[in-house]
């Protein structure tokens, strides 16, 4: 395939590569919707669920670097279509999971697939479309990302209200089908023409850092903030997580060159990422409970109340408009503060206040698709050619690692906050006493049990608590992200573009691009 051709379908790979968004966006939230079902079905914990949304972030965030280097050797279309492979295989096997861990297992499957499609998606981009244009088409790329969020919750209700809990994921075989032969046709083969050498070692300490930490702060409810394991899985977390810095700073190949982070405008708009996906995961991650549970509606209604932050697919487009008015540091800080004022709002509404709720949702939305676009390009716009996959990795980790992170803090402190709200137990049995100091649709099947209605009051009640609490930490994490933004990114509008023709951008190619 030539470059004049690359360049003529280049609108239509974006298509494709937006599918793939889709389903990554499908995938990290739609087991969310089913919580309440596989609960029942298999038994599962408050912490073995958010394991069963962690395993995919994690995964998914802790190996992107290693498959964007992967990607830059070997090359981002074998890269993409090996990933697809493996979402659809892992797909089919978490929906006749028999046991909560097999289900984390095929979950972290779908992750390791999801990190090596998500770079290859970024690094594509920017080998087939001139920098002038790039931007915009991250603009659809971030739309596409942001499509697959709401629409997850959304379908997954209409499955399980149909169908049993395992359906929802199965809707990634027709897509990803879909998705294999677009790629195949119409995706070039390209790497980098100079053998980059795998960071193994790295690759080791960012995800052994990772898990240790997610692990100590999930099970921190249960366990104890002071308690060894917790404090082991904490500071071992740090300690490797450090260990990977100092790592990546003295390998002669490191996985994460340090030295992209020199640039204000690279390590702010990373920074600015991780904040926004904090904010959104963990937001998804707790309001799904809170409209299935506290508020007792079905998988469906569930869902549609979720589209409320369908309002980034409204301004994810506006995005690169507002960057040319006022700058894209401007433009990040404001969506940010749009997310912080969402959440602040959420953390005021009372349980049965679902209006408030609602627009508390589409105000945290239409900022985090005001910010994320710029955020993307910020990063993608100052790496060097020949590191894009690496560069792509760089923003996928930010996004991921920042929602399991998202998800692991939000989850805690609500289900912290709610255990502590709780009135005295003591005149229930052991078993009934941790029943309900588990979660609280363990409580309600506890209270209907027994009879007590007056316990169920409270913990719905309780629950607010949970739900103030998280708000409230996302909307600290938003306002700390906007500050931390507006200190490292320079001041002044994005720089414009080079010139840039078709002319050029066909000679570039030709020796990158073949079939």
């Amino acid at each position: 395939m030539d470059a004049a051709t690359v360049h003529k379908r280049r609108w239509a790979i974006l298509a494709v590569l937006s599918l793939c968004l889709v389903i990554s966006g499908l995938d990290a939230l739609v087991i969310a919707m089913a919580v309440p079902k596989i609960q029942e079905d298999l038994g599962a914990t408050v912490g073995e669920m958010q394991w069963s949304v962690d395993a995919y972030t994690l995964t998914f965030g802790g190996l992107l670097l290693l498959a964007g280097t992967l990607g830059d050797r070997f090359g981002h279309k074998i890269m993409l279509m090996g990933g697809l492979v493996l979402i659809l295989g892992f797909s089919v096997a978490a929906a006749f999971a028999s046991g909560p861990g097999t289900l984390i297992t095929f979950r972290a499957g779908m992750g390791l697939g999801s990190a090596m499609v998500m770079p290859a998606t970024l690094a594509i981009i920017k080998q087939v479309f001139p920098p002038e244009e790039q931007a915009k088409a991250i603009g659809v790329w971030s739309g596409a990302a942001g499509i697959g969020i709401p629409l997850g919750p959304v379908i997954g209700g209409l499955l399980l209200n149909h169908y049993w809990w395992g359906s929802i994921f199965l809707i990634n075989v027709p897509v990803v089908g879909l998705a294999l032969i677009g790629g195949f046709v119409l995706i070039p083969s390209w790497r980098a023409p100079k053998a980059i050498t795998l960071d193994l070692i790295g690759a080791f300490l960012a995800v052994g850092g990772l898990v240790l930490l997610v692990y100590g702060l999930i099970e921190a409810p249960a366990d104890g903030w002071g308690s060894g394991t917790t404090l082991a899985s904490l500071i071992g977390g740090a300690v490797l997580l450090c260990g990977f810095v100092a790592w990546e700073a003295r390998t002669a190949h490191p996985m994460l060159p340090l030295s992209l982070f020199a640039n204000r405008r690279f390590s702010g708009s990373a920074a600015a990422l991780s904040c926004q996906a904090f904010a959104l995961f963990g937001s998804l991650f707790v309001l799904t409970q809170y409209f299935q549970i506290a508020r007792a509606h079905d998988p469906l209604a569930s869902g549609i109340r979720m589209l409320a932050i369908i309002t980034l697919v409204i301004s994810s487009p506006l995005a690169p408009n507002v960057v040319k008015m006022i700058g894209d540091k401007a433009t990040i800080i404001l969506g940010m503060l749009l997310i912080g004022a969402g959440a602040f709002a959420l953390a005021t509404a009372d349980v049965d206040a679902e209006t408030t709720i609602l627009i508390s949702l589409g105000v945290m939305g239409f900022g985090i698709g005001l910010s994320i676009p710029p955020s993307v390009d910020g990063i993608l716009a100052n790496a060097p050619e020949n590191q894009a996959g690496t560069a792509s990795a760089v923003n996928d980790t930010a996004l991921q690692v920042g929602g399991a992170v998202g998800v692991a803090i939000l989850g805690t402190a609500m289900t912290s906050a709610y255990q502590g709200a709780l009135p005295s137990l003591d005149a229930l049995s052991p078993a009934d006493r941790s029943s309900v100091h588990d979660s609280l649709g363990s409580a309600l099947a506890t209270t209907a049990r027994i009879g007590d209605t007056s316990l169920a009051a409270k913990a719905v009640d309780a629950f607010g608590s949970g739900l103030h609490a998280a708000a409230i930490t996302s909307g600290i994490v938003a306002v700390v992200g906007a500050a931390v933004t507006a200190f490292l990114m320079p001041r002044g509008l994005k720089q414009p573009a080079k010139p840039h023709t078709v002319q050029a951008e066909q000679a570039k190619q030709a020796a990158g691009l073949a079939d």
